[in-house]
């Protein structure tokens, strides 16, 4: 049994890996978050000591050392922008370290990330969990065994609705969450390039404070993708079904259907981790490198090849423009 702590513990995602924390038979020794609203733990691991002082925290764990309670693994499930900061706490500890998506905000940390891999001789894994779901896993096969010289055409879109609190919220400032790509897509990025090859041209076509959209060009497949954040650009048809979040992926004209099988992911990327399988630093490259170009890509407009989407009206958020 491996003994992990957890810090972001008061986060949205953190329930999940607590709920793979448990589902794969380990331990939780500890937990920290400057949140208190942290009693989702009751269901999962009561006895797990809590803190909301950084300092505490480390102090707590220095103390577990050499002890059966000694810390294994780190999970971090902090704002994006702390993921740097709290893998490096991790490893230095000396435990090794799964992550939240994105695993950092630019590709240069990925660099020091793995100097810091060496000093320590620990490992950084990072949650990529679409990359476990059968229906891409299907679809990867299909490439990897259709024609050899096939360039696929497809159109991504992702909207899920966000209410005001979001751009009052670290998520909604470009610098502490790498804006809409990186927040809600960067595993999207991913699961396109592990499906199809290194991006081979980024061109971003709309990018406001709650969509992004643009085309990307990898090996096997040219790419219009739109995602939001704003309920306003869900298709009609959601709307009046009363859904909040739309998801469609069209692969050269045919819906790739992958609605279900999301609940075990972060369970089966525990087990893959801790049978030494997990995602590392070299493997989540290629997302951060796509989601870092994106976030500073001077929009060109309605030109070219642009999602159809792209064309929704735009209206003006209080706060103004944040590209």
């Amino acid at each position: 049994m491996n003994n992990f702590a957890i810090i972001g513990i008061g986060g949205y995602i953190a329930p999940r890996h607590l709920k793979a924390i448990k589902d794969t038979n380990n331990g939780l020794v500890a937990a920290y978050d400057v949140f208190d609203s942290v009693g989702i733990m009751d269901s999962f691991f009561p006895a797990t000591s809590f803190f909301t002082e950084q300092e505490l925290f480390d102090r707590h764990l220095s103390k577990l050392k050499g002890t059966d309670k000694e810390v294994d693994m780190v999970t971090v499930c902090t704002p994006n922008y702390l993921h740097d900061a709290h893998i490096r706490y991790g490893l230095r500890i000396g435990a090794d370290v799964i992550s939240e998506k994105p695993l950092v905000l630019n590709p240069w940390n990925i660099d020091a990330l793995k100097e810091v891999e060496k000093e320590t001789g620990k490992k950084v894994n990072n949650i990529l969990q679409l990359r476990l779901h059968g229906s891409i896993k299907a679809l990867k096969e299909k490439v990897e065994n259709g024609p050899k010289d096939k360039v696929y055409d497809m159109d991504m879109t992702y909207i899920t609705s966000r209410g005001s609190w979001y751009h009052t919220s670290w998520k909604g400032d470009t610098r502490k969450s790498g804006g809409i790509a990186t927040n809600i897509g960067v595993h999207f990025y991913d699961m396109l390039q592990w499906i199809f090859g290194p991006a081979q041209k980024n061109i971003v076509h709309v990018a406001t404070h709650d969509r992004v959209s643009g085309y990307l060009e990898f090996e096997k497949a040219r790419v219009r993708y739109f995602l939001s954040i704003n309920e306003n650009t869900l298709p009609k048809a959601a709307k009046e079904a009363g859904k909040r979040t739309f998801r469609s992926f069209v692969l050269d004209g045919e819906e790739v259907e992958f609605s279900d099988g999301f609940t075990e992911l972060h369970t089966d990327s525990y087990k893959k981790i801790l049978a030494g399988e997990g995602y590392g630093l070299d493997d989540v490259r290629p997302c951060i490198e796509i989601v870092h170009d994106i976030r500073h890509a001077t929009p060109i407009g309605l030109k070219g090849d642009y999602h159809p989407f792209a064309k929704l009206e735009l209206e003006e958020h209080p706060f103004g423009w944040i590209s």
